[in-house]
């Protein structure tokens, strides 16, 4: 991936870390998607089966097989066998490395506009 700075005409490469935050912010830019992933993230670990999801969010299973997809190819989710059922867990690790990329360079160090967003990161850390 490349970009032009500033009207000079100067490329730069993106960082694989951009590229793969690129993707999974892409494969979450979409109602429907989001839906799910937030869905698996309420879930926890123990994750939810496919047709469960499907009627949760009323969501049509073909629908619902090309969404997964896209949101396993960005890495947010995980799929285990179970039975006859496909269950599908979020990637924790995965949303961690995410939201740290999106984090990394938080408010040029003013604690006063960064505070709200550790509040929001602490009662999140009840989860890891």
């Amino acid at each position: 991936m490349r970009t032009r700075c500033g009207g000079k005409g100067m490329l730069l490469m993106a960082t694989l870390k951009t590229v793969v935050a690129v993707e999974a912010l892409s494969a979450l830019a979409h109602e429907g998607r989001l839906s799910i992933f937030r869905l698996l993230v309420r879930a926890g670990t123990d994750g939810i089966a496919a047709g469960e999801i499907s009627r949760t969010l009323d969501i049509l299973p073909n629908t619902l097989s090309a969404s997964l997809t896209i949101l396993a190819q960005a890495g947010l989710v995980t799929s285990r066998r179970d039975g006859r059922s496909i269950i599908y867990s979020a990637d924790y690790a995965r949303m961690g490395k995410l939201l740290g990329f999106l984090m990394e360079d938080c408010c040029n160090g003013n604690a006063t506009i960064c505070a709200p967003i550790v509040e929001i990161a602490k009662r999140a850390a009840c989860c890891a």
